[in-house]
């Protein structure tokens, strides 16, 4: 490393530590270097993302970072998860163990040529019997079927591993993935949440908090079967992620249940938000694919709070829950408090 180039590391990383503290961001390796790359400014692309987060939130959430993360900074060939890397180093010795006997074959086969060849020569000058002849055809021929089917074997593994590195890429993905997403809803996950909103909290961010619960689900479920009650999460899902924008973001809470995180706005504004949802909610219809009907009339309820001050995750959870309950209680397809 030039002396330059130390300079600019040292520079950088003096830079991003506070950063990641006025943030409340976890000292981590990859959170390192996410905000190394960031003051950095090798990549603006991350610089804008990043800028918008801190500025709808006023820090940086975990999830957010994550996914910053994984879209600029990590490479695809990375990961921490052990197990994932046990079966690739034994696929790598798998193969390089075919590899090297199948080279030794080949070494041994070279050289028996290369002796039937001197005993085939012998022919013309010691004029050899048709059975000694015979005898050194059926040597190459036997030796032949050993290196072909030692090669084979090579061909067979070689195959076998490209097939278990594809595997392991897509394994990789999807494991990559699951930590931050749902994969049914393709919304931020549960684990999302809960480190975002303690996040929030803990450093004291203003933030109001929807939750929402798709009504009468269990009707869908019990009348059109379980791969239709999926659908009707997807479908919604897909409403809340066209509708949320300026760093409002929203999750899968668990079930039917989503919640969604609105950043630095009023009670008011908050609720109005979760008022457009649940009309773009009631104009949601699915198609059943058993009876090719579309199914409308699908309804969501919503619960809707702003953090008050010094106040933890669990009690604005609660607080909103029992928001949502009283929506359910008065009729449903409503946002509470009116």
């Amino acid at each position: 490393m030039t002396e330059d180039v130390f300079k600019k590391s040292t520079a950088n990383l003096k830079k991003a530590v506070p950063l990641m503290m006025k943030n409340h961001v976890a000292a981590t390796p990859a959170n390192y270097a996410l905000w190394y790359t960031y003051v950095d400014n090798s990549m603006p692309k991350l610089n804008l993302e990043l800028e918008s987060v801190i500025e709808n939130y006023g820090i940086c959430p975990p999830g957010a970072g994550e996914r910053l993360y994984n879209k600029h900074v990590a490479t695809q060939s990375e990961t921490k998860l052990s197990d994932l890397r046990a079966n690739i180093e034994i696929l790598v010795n798998e193969v390089a163990s075919s590899m090297n006997d199948t080279l030794n074959d080949t070494s041994q086969f070279s050289a028996m040529i290369d002796k039937s060849f001197k005993n085939l020569e012998r022919v013309e000058d010691e004029s050899m019997s048709l059975d000694d002849v015979m005898a050194v055809v059926r040597q190459l021929v036997d030796e032949s079927r050993d290196i072909r089917h030692s090669t084979s074997f090579l061909s067979n593994q070689l195959n076998t591993a490209s097939k278990e590195i594809s595997r392991l890429k897509n394994q990789l993905a999807e494991v990559q993935r699951d930590a931050l997403f749902d994969s049914l809803s393709g919304l931020y996950n549960r684990r999302s949440f809960d480190n975002d909103v303690h996040t929030l909290c803990q450093s004291g961010q203003n933030f109001c908090l929807i939750l929402a619960d798709i009504d009468h689900f269990k009707h869908y479920n019990d009348s059109y079967g379980h791969l239709f009650g999926d659908s009707v999460i997807r479908g919604l899902a897909r409403r809340l992620q066209s509708s949320c924008r300026d760093g409002i973001t929203a999750y899968r809470f668990g079930g039917e249940e989503f919640a969604i995180i609105v950043p630095n706005r009023s009670l008011r504004v908050a609720r109005q938000f979760a008022e457009s949802l649940r009309r773009a909610v009631e104009k949601l219809s699915i198609k059943d694919r058993r009876s090719g009907k579309q199914v409308g009339n699908i309804t969501a309820s919503f619960g809707v709070t702003e953090r008050h001050e010094d106040e933890c995750a669990e009690p604005l959870i609660e607080r909103t829950d029992q928001l949502l309950y009283e929506a359910k209680q008065l009729g449903r397809n409503r946002v509470m408090p009116v």
